[in-house]
């Protein structure tokens, strides 16, 4: 068994506020961050992830569509679909991501 807080946990190599609670061979779990108006923006990602809303509002995009997610929203987005999110709310916006690594 291993246990990592939050606060412990290594940082996302991306200049966001993320950090990395899991990774291995099989999963990626990263607890992101965004600052009220702060966007990621749209990209590729080949895995399949799952988003779990922990906190705030924001606009998830995927490929030429988008749609408003929020706290306790659960998404799965599959690998090769365009993703990004837009913080629209007044207060952080707090994400799970899931990552099936293939």
């Amino acid at each position: 068994m291993e246990i990592l807080n939050l606060r412990e946990a290594p940082k996302v190599p991306f200049n966001r506020d993320g950090h990395i609670l899991c990774s291995n061979k099989n999963i990626q779990i990263v607890h992101l961050v965004l600052k009220p108006g702060e966007i990621i923006d749209k990209h590729v990602n080949e895995n399949d992830v799952i988003f779990h809303i922990l906190e705030g509002k924001a606009l998830l995009y995927t490929n030429d569509s988008h749609a408003l997610v929020s706290k306790d929203d659960c998404i799965m987005v599959e690998g090769g679909i365009s993703r990004g999110f837009e913080n629209v709310s007044v207060a952080d916006f707090k994400v799970l991501l899931i990552k099936f690594m293939a």
